[in-house]
């Protein structure tokens, strides 16, 4: 459920009655206005999707749209484009995102968002949706406390980690390609008896190791939220081999930096009987066609964002909670980070005997 505003009147309806809006009945009625669009940061399956219907929503309301290349540092520089309806068109299964992306130190300074300011202004452009992570969302936060520029992000990151919302913009993605590549390395476990680690994204998150570790049926899955000892993997490994199990699944999370499946395939092999690889997927999880969930997810939010602008909402992220569309204050998201149900951990060992 959305939540209702404080006091609702003639010019803004009730969020109660948001979603029946645009449900084959006219859109909000507003003046035309500008809007800018950016994704930001690491890129997300769904990310296109999402953008094809911000400019199409939009469009229909009679609003021009600009997209942002390149993320904050094209908004600093400028390079911002026109996004008629021809330009989102054939994009809705394709991965990446056409705008591009980048990690700009230039708008971490008070500088440079003060030229990002500019540029907008320049163009007329007192609206903006942006797609990213945390460190895109807080960004956003800021550039909208310091200037009158009406802000509503996205959450987008195969992490899933943002705080208030079920699902992040390409998670579901992530996990399926992640699973397909499981899958075919586990074939290779069975016929040959060895033990896999393999790496999966995931700095300071576990959600994507976790939901693969079950989804694959893995004996063990390594997270940043919790301890692990070493003994334990090498007991749970050796019994499987001692019922006659073929092979054996380890998922790892990569932690601060890649390569910590190397380090623990290593410690594992001077423990174990039976041969020990490993494997980093990298960025595999990031490319390729987003899900059937993650491009109607994309599209949700999408017009769901304009939506928002067009009640005059600002500081606020869309969020997908209880099957429905929602909204927070970034206030309620800022310097937090969701943790994983630490419960699938235990759910994974029991069913991995």
């Amino acid at each position: 459920m959305l939540r209702k505003p404080k006091s609702a009147s003639k010019k803004r309806p009730p969020d109660r009655i948001l979603r029946k809006m645009s449900n084959g009945r006219s859109p909000v009625p507003t003046k035309s206005l500008r809007l800018a669009v950016l994704s930001s940061g690491g890129d997300s399956p769904g990310m296109n999707a999402c953008i094809r219907a911000v400019v199409r929503s939009a469009t229909f309301r009679g609003w021009e749209v600009f997209g942002v290349k390149r993320g904050y540092q094209g908004l600093v520089e400028g390079d911002l484009i026109p996004l008629p309806l021809r330009s989102v068109g054939n994009i809705i299964q394709r991965g990446g995102t056409i705008l591009g992306s980048s990690r700009s130190a230039d708008f971490r300074t008070s500088e440079g968002r003060r030229s990002a300011f500019h540029e907008l202004s320049a163009l007329g452009i007192s609206n903006l949706i942006v797609l990213g992570g945390d460190g895109t969302l807080k960004g956003a936060s800021l550039f909208s406390k310091e200037f009158p520029v009406r802000v509503v992000g996205i959450p987008c990151t195969i992490d899933n980690d943002i705080p208030e919302t079920e699902l992040a913009l390409g998670f579901d993605s992530a996990v399926e390609t992640a699973v397909e590549c499981v899958d075919k390395i586990r074939d290779t476990a069975d016929s040959h008896g060895r033990v896999f680690v393999i790496e999966v994204m995931g700095k300071v998150s576990g959600h994507l190791a976790l939901e693969t570790s079950l989804a694959v049926g893995a004996e063990f899955a390594l997270i940043p939220e919790k301890k692990f000892a070493l003994s334990k993997l090498v007991s749970k490994i050796r019994a499987g081999i001692d019922r006659g199990k073929k092979g054996s699944i380890v998922i790892v999370a990569e932690g601060k930096k890649p390569g910590l499946s190397q380090i623990i395939a290593e410690q594992l092999q001077k423990h174990l009987p039976t041969e020990v690889r490993h494997l980093v997927l990298g960025h595999l999880q990031r490319g390729g066609s987003p899900s059937r969930l993650d491009r109607n997810l994309g599209s949700r939010y999408g017009d769901f964002a304009v939506e928002l602008l067009s009640l005059k909402k600002n500081r606020v992220v869309t969020v997908w909670r209880n099957g429905g569309l929602g909204y927070v204050d970034f206030a309620k998201i800022e310097g937090k980070r969701k943790k994983p149900e630490l419960e699938t951990l235990s759910l994974i060992d029991r069913l991995s005997i």
